[in-house]
Parts: C-alpha cells; structure tokens; sequence
C-alpha cells in the first residue's frame, strides 16, 4: 500500500517517527524486506509536478527507495531506539552512494549496517538499485540505433530538474566504456553459444571488411527461417585456414556436421575448401548476384545491354 502524506507547510522525511520506532510490517521479497506501507511525502515533490507525470514518478520512487533501504536495516538490526540482543549487525550511519535511474547515476543517501563481529553488512535494495549492468544495455542498445555517445543525454527520458542537476555517468567517455564492454561481453557470450540444439537447413559464410580489418562471419537459418549468428575470425584474408578454424569451432560448440546442408558462399576457393574438410555432406550453392558480378559483368563492359543483362542474370 502506498500512503500520501500531505505537508504544506515544511518539506518532510519519507518516513514518519512512527515508522522509525517499530517494525515494520513487511512482506517477503526477493531477499528484500518490502514494506507493506510506504508514506510518500508530498511536500518533498510537489516541484516536480510541473515537470510533468514521469518526474513525479522519478521522485515517488526515490522515496519509495528509501523506505525499502531502511526496511531491509530495521529487518536486520531491529527497530530504532529498542535494544534486540539477538540482532545481528548494528546500524553504522549513512554515507552518499548512488543508484541507477534512466540510463544515469543518482546519487543518494543510503544507510550502512555493521556486523556484530566487525565488517561492513550489505543492504538488499541498495544493491539491487546500486547495480550497473542495465547502463550498459542502454548504451549499447542507443548506440546500435544510431545515437551518438555524444548525443547520448538526448535520448534520455526526462526525470526532473532536480535529478538532471545531480545525475552523472552520462558524458561521452562513459557511455563509450560501457558500449565498449557490453560489446565485448555480448561478443565473448554469441563466439560460446552451444549450437546443439540448432536445427539448422541452410548456412551462409561470407568475409565482411570492417575498416582494414576482414572478419569471416557464418549465418545459420533454422527450419523456420530464423537467422542466428553463430560465429565469427578475424584474418587477414579469406584463406582456407581461417574457415576452416571458424567451422571447426562451430562443431566444436555442437554444430551437426554429419548431415547435409545447404552452404552459401561468393565462390570463393578458400570458402569452398574449408567446407568440404568440415562437413560431410554440404550442399554448396554459389551465390548468384556474385557470379553475374565476377564473372559476366567484365565481359559486357562498355555494352548499352549491361544494366538490363545483369538485372535478368541477378532476377533468374
């Protein structure tokens, strides 16, 4: 339940005395003590109204925070001001920290618990909020948009003046760290993806340049026409060595080399030759807009019929 508190004439604390000197009632939760009542004081947000609805909501939920943070420390050090002689920890002040709010980092106050035998003793929700990974997913999911690291805090939702002012974690650097880490972590994740359970009809294999650098990439289609990433090696060219460690790890990783399948490729001899020391039984088809490309194209330079002639070749 989400109480309202009123307070015209001075801004309030999120919780009441009342609050602070008993226990709460709380509810079971994910290693969290939730309150079943949360006090919301008005008066602390009434600003943010004429931001709009997502700003009041930006500053009901930090509110919201605080409680629970202060739930999880009466739950395991006992209610304010009473002694409990089989407490575990003791409350050991506040400190600043922050927390994870829209794609940016909030500072806020948290408490801090200490063991009864000495050593700092986590809070649950601050943890929970305090953790960082969805910065990366946010970044990375931005910037694969087409947003800038630059433009980064345009495409954040607003929050609030007041929550702008002290948010950090969104300049130009920061967001290109994370980007870079979410790429390296989503990269380590698809190159060790088990392949077993794939049921694969068809596979492309194809040398894609990225600035001075050839990556040789394979694409799987599922009996359904799902497309899956399945891997990728970087070399210097498309030499035989190169697919041939790409489809020997793809077996490796569970890929069914025994049965047949239908492999796309340019024509290339590389690609071809790293296929049949691979796979039993493939089914090699040479793509057809290559073989107008590399092979009819040269002989119609110069002649008025090329345009229509590669449209036929590339449409058969």
């Amino acid at each position: 339940m989400l109480g309202i508190r009123q307070d015209t004439t001075k801004k309030g604390t999120t919780v009441t005395n009342k609050y602070q000197k008993n226990t709460p009632k709380t509810s079971s939760g994910p290693g969290l003590a939730v309150p079943d009542e949360v006090t919301i004081a008005m008066g602390e947000i009434a600003e943010d109204m004429h931001e709009g609805l997502l700003a009041l909501a930006v500053g009901a939920g930090l509110q919201v925070m605080a409680a629970l943070m202060e739930a999880d420390v009466a739950a395991v050090c006992g209610p304010r001001g009473k002694h409990d002689p089989g407490r575990t920890a003791v409350r050991h002040g506040r400190e600043r920290g922050s927390v994870t709010l829209g794609g940016r980092r909030v500072g806020v106050d948290r408490p801090r618990m200490r063991a009864a035998g000495g050593g700092e003793v986590p809070v649950p929700a601050y943890e929970l909020f305090s953790r960082s990974e969805i910065l990366g997913r946010m970044a990375m999911g931005k910037m694969l948009g087409g947003l800038s690291s630059r433009r980064y805090t345009v495409g954040l939702e607003p929050v609030g003046e007041n929550v702008e002012r002290a948010a950090s974690a969104t300049s130009k650097s920061a967001v290109s760290r994370r980007f870079v880490a979410m790429t390296e972590t989503a990269l380590a994740e698809l190159l060790a993806a088990p392949l077993g359970n794939l049921d694969l009809v068809a596979l492309m294999i194809d040398g894609v340049h990225f600035g001075a650098h050839l990556c040789v990439v394979a694409l799987g289609i599922g009996i359904d026409g799902t497309k899956h990433p399945l891997g990728l090696v970087e070399g210097s060219t498309e030499n035989t060595t190169v697919v041939t460690e790409l489809l020997t790890d793809l077996r490796g990783r569970g890929l069914d080399t025994t049965r047949p399948i239908l492999v796309g490729i340019d024509g290339g001899k590389a690609l071809h030759a790293g296929i049949m020391k691979v796979f039993d039984h493939p089914v090699i088809q040479r793509c057809q807009a290559h073989y107008a490309d590399l092979r009819i194209m040269p002989m119609w330079m110069g002649n008025p019929l090329q345009d229509s002639g590669l449209m036929l070749v590339r449409s058969a």
